[in-house]
């Protein structure tokens, strides 16, 4: 094996002799070892040549949690959503330790490639919906996955908190005037729903289309259960489809018409019971906009924190994904295009999408 990751991982043989001790794997060999090329911010991904397995090896918690709460955390994570089948079945847990610092996750190689957009929307709204329409545990059963009470709440809290980091980052005056006007929406619009909850079901949270992979059978499958989280499942149709999302991921990059998104939405709502797609309708476009500023804002975040000599997000990326994540959050962040998505996110909540 060669090409051991920077992060995580102490040496070849102290990683090989972490492997052997689960019994399948007692006779590993280095030889069977292979960085995997997945591209990715907050993991490394090794892969056991001829066993169907990748090794998720954390680089960082990107919610800032202790090694062992991580791993249990994303551990759920698998282990909830793999009824949908459209997920990588959970393996092993690796305990943090000498060989691996924050651990990892043995779970299955998903075989396949890239998701291709548009050509594949169809694909991806199949996976999240079954993924969503897996049943609800009771509250209690939840944990240790977050079950916000009021999942609004929530994500505004996450893009007050990204928010703060505005006044560091340099930011042109005109784009930090159009981001102080979203918060304000946000936070009217969050306050006139605060009694009301939504649909709730399992969603992955961070459904870029980078996360996903096309299975030779034409199935997409969602593989980087990080973050998931009982909260609305329009939070994961818009992060599918959102402009930001859609160009975060060098290998996909891509940018979808306004009718290619709402043909998106509807062929994930034709896969639900009529009250279920009914109960949806109102919090779609709403919803869109507000994961349009959490992802903004995170640029944000991300600018600032990558600016720092001990800022984790440079340090930890390949110079491709590094050069194509700083294109990125240029582009979202300028001006023109902040005015453009918001005059199109303000178009779909008065047509609700074209649905």
């Amino acid at each position: 094996m060669t090409g051991i990751p920077a992060y995580g991982v102490a040496s070849e043989a102290a990683l090989l002799a972490a492997l052997r001790k689960l019994p399948a794997l007692c006779a590993l060999t280095l030889d069977e070892l292979e960085t995997a090329n997945f591209t990715g911010m907050a993991h490394d991904h090794i892969r056991l040549k001829g066993k169907g397995l990748i090794l998720r090896v954390p680089r960082v918690s990107q919610w800032g949690l202790p090694a062992e709460v991580n791993l249990a955390y994303q551990s759920a994570c698998f282990s909830r959503a793999e009824a949908s089948k459209l997920t990588p079945r959970l393996f092993a847990v690796l305990p943090p330790g000498p060989a691996l610092a924050m651990g990892a996750l043995l779970v299955e190689e998903i075989p396949g490639r890239k998701v291709r957009l548009p050509a594949d929307l169809a694909a991806l709204a199949d996976c999240l919906s079954r993924i969503h329409r897996l049943p609800l545990p009771a509250p209690e059963a939840r944990r240790p996955l977050l079950s916000p009470l009021h999942p609004l709440a929530q994500l505004l809290a996450t893009i007050e908190l990204q928010s703060g980091f505005m006044p560091r980052a340099p930011l042109a005056p005109a784009a930090a005037a159009q981001l102080e006007d979203e918060l304000a929406w946000a936070r009217r619009f969050v306050a006139a729903r605060a009694h009301q909850a939504g649909p709730s079901s399992l969603i992955v949270t961070d459904s870029h289309p980078g996360n996903f992979v096309l299975h030779p059978t034409g199935k997409a499958y969602f593989v980087d259960l990080e973050k998931a989280m009982y909260a609305l499942p329009a939070i994961d149709l818009a992060h599918a489809t959102l402009y930001t999302s859609t160009r975060f991921d060098p290998d996909v990059d891509a940018v979808l018409t306004r009718e290619e998104a709402a043909r998106f939405y509807r062929h994930y709502l034709a896969t639900l019971e009529h009250a279920s797609a009914e109960a949806q309708l109102p919090w779609l476009a709403p919803v869109r906009r507000l994961v349009w500023l959490r992802t903004t804002t995170w640029c944000v975040k991300w600018l600032v924190e990558s600016q720092g000599s001990d800022g984790w997000s440079r340090r930890r990326l390949d110079a491709r994904l590094s050069t194509h994540l700083e294109e990125c959050v240029a582009d979202f962040l300028s001006p023109a295009r902040i005015e453009s998505l918001r005059s199109e996110l303000e178009a779909d909540e008065r047509v609700g999408l074209g649905l």
